[in-house]
């Protein structure tokens, strides 16, 4: 039996797994409807008032699965029906307000949304901002404040209510992917969008399709080896299996030779590899756009080099991210990696496909260096790009400052933006502990980051150099080209 982390990821799991399932029996489109049904059989409701309720909800989960509103864009989106159970009012007054003569809860209040009557204070909800001064003024500590997860996890205020109906409304233009209301939702209510069907179809359609794996697999699939994962993967259909951590390595080079060129015109440079990141700085610190690296993200790389190598090639990305499905459609690089999944909706279609990875024989993958594989968690494209130039010998002054985790990157930013970062790198990873913590991932767990450094160690190549000795890399597009109006 697979462990979950929570009732949520468990019916999300069993609702891919479905999907996929009937995908590749080729009964989808006939049988879909009756997936909410079959994962909650009834009388009794699993999670919610009643059975349903819950069918509904999964009527919402299966569209999501099966690649969501085709009309938005964005990759997250809100399930209306479920997002209901979250305490409407954010600013309360508690037990705890003893009715004093002060009022500062009520004198701090600019829009005067707080009343007294008799020894109580009350907050009008119908005219409060939620602005927190109130909370801030009084010395009782008698204003509760409860924040809805979703807001409160979201790093750019991306999430808002609805007056109206009172649900989690995602605002795309502030949004950057990075899943954490996904992870934060303690109903389920919002969800990345899957191209699970889409990654079905294309298996069936097309002979050479490959899987790139983000080296994070490593903190995943604990209870088997990666070859077996490997193998498994291969059986449902791909014609090969690469690493991202060869894409790594490729954009490891790339972007010490892109610092040592440009860092003292640029005086700080960002990473590029995190999309959320990058994401992060376009629409909340803008004026450093000019400062993010332009080499593309390791998946873009390694796509790059195997449709040059395959030119009937067809890359699926395979990670814990949520925000690589919205880079692989930005317009400079849109065609490069055709589709991407998440290790949610891997280890769904390996159930689906009836695979026991346990059984199966382990495959090789010896593709890549230590560093490499190493990109997985944070610090990890530091200690490349050091790598990189005790290598080559390249004398820059390299001061680097990685960010672990979306507010340590805000700081970095801030302090960089008042010019008095003590540095001229900045490694941003979006999700705490580095693409181990990814959105999509199937646990996140203290070890995760051993697991990542020994799956490293098991490299055959452990230099940069080493891995890349074999491939043609020079006549790769490895930059990005953004156009003017996305800079301003």
């Amino acid at each position: 039996m697979r462990k979950f982390e929570s009732n949520v990821q468990l019916i999300k799991y069993e609702v891919l797994r479905e999907v996929a399932r009937l995908a590749m029996e080729g009964t989808l489109m006939e049988e879909y409807e009756k997936i909410p049904e079959s994962i909650i059989p009834g009388p009794k409701p699993r999670t919610r008032c009643c059975i349903y309720k819950e069918r509904a909800i999964m009527v919402e989960r299966v569209k999501i699965a099966m690649g969501g509103d085709k009309k938005n864009k964005n990759i997250i989106e809100v399930l209306e029906i479920a997002c209901d159970e979250c305490p409407i009012n954010r600013f309360t007054i508690t037990e705890a307000c003893r009715g004093c003569l002060a009022h500062r809860c009520s004198e701090a209040c600019p829009v005067d949304a707080i009343f007294h009557v008799g020894q109580r204070a009350y907050i009008n909800q119908e005219k409060c901002i939620e602005c927190g001064r109130c909370k801030d003024a009084c010395q009782y500590n008698a204003v509760s404040d409860v924040l809805r997860p979703c807001r409160g996890a979201c790093p750019t205020n991306a999430l808002s209510i609805d007056p109206k109906n009172r649900k989690a409304v995602i605002d795309n233009e502030k949004c950057i992917q990075c899943g954490v209301c996904v992870i934060q939702c303690p109903f389920g209510a919002i969800m990345d969008k899957s191209f699970i069907v889409d990654v079905v179809d294309l298996l069936k359609k097309e002979e050479n399709v490959y899987a790139v794996i983000a080296p994070a697999i490593a903190s995943q699939f604990t209870n088997v080896k990666i070859g077996q994962v490997v193998a498994a993967i291969k059986k449902l259909g791909f014609h090969d299996v690469i690493e991202a951590a060869l894409g790594a390595d490729i954009v490891a080079l790339s972007e010490t030779h892109e610092f040592a060129q440009t860092i003292e015109e640029k005086k700080v440079m960002t990473s590029s590899c995190c999309p959320a990141f990058v994401s992060y700085i376009e629409k909340c610190y803008p004026e450093f756009l000019e400062n993010v690296s332009t080499s593309v993200s390791p998946m873009i790389a390694i796509s790059r080099l195997i449709k040059k190598m395959d030119d009937k090639a067809k890359v699926v990305f395979i990670g814990p991210c949520t925000a690589k499905k919205a880079e692989i459609n930005q317009e400079d690089i849109k065609g490069s990696t055709d589709y991407v999944l998440t290790f949610e909706e891997l280890c769904a279609m390996i159930d689906a496909a009836g695979i026991k990875i346990e059984e199966c024989e382990e495959a090789p993958l010896n593709n890549a260096s230590f560093f490499g594989r190493i990109f997985a968690r944070s610090g990890g494209l530091t200690e490349a790009i050091e790598h990189v130039l005790k290598e080559e010998n390249i004398q820059v002054d390299f001061k680097p400052i990685v960010c672990d985790g979306i507010a340590e990157c805000d700081k970095a930013l801030k302090i960089a933006k008042v010019g008095r970062l003590q540095g001229n790198f900045i490694e941003g990873m979006v999700c705490k502990g580095g693409c181990i913590g990814g959105a999509a991932s199937l646990h996140r767990w203290p070890k995760d980051r051993k697991a990542v450094d020994k799956y490293g160690e098991l490299t055959v190549e452990k230099g940069i150099k080493d891995s890349l000795r074999i491939f043609e890399i020079d006549d790769i597009d490895l930059h990005r080209h953004y156009k003017k109006d996305d800079r301003e």
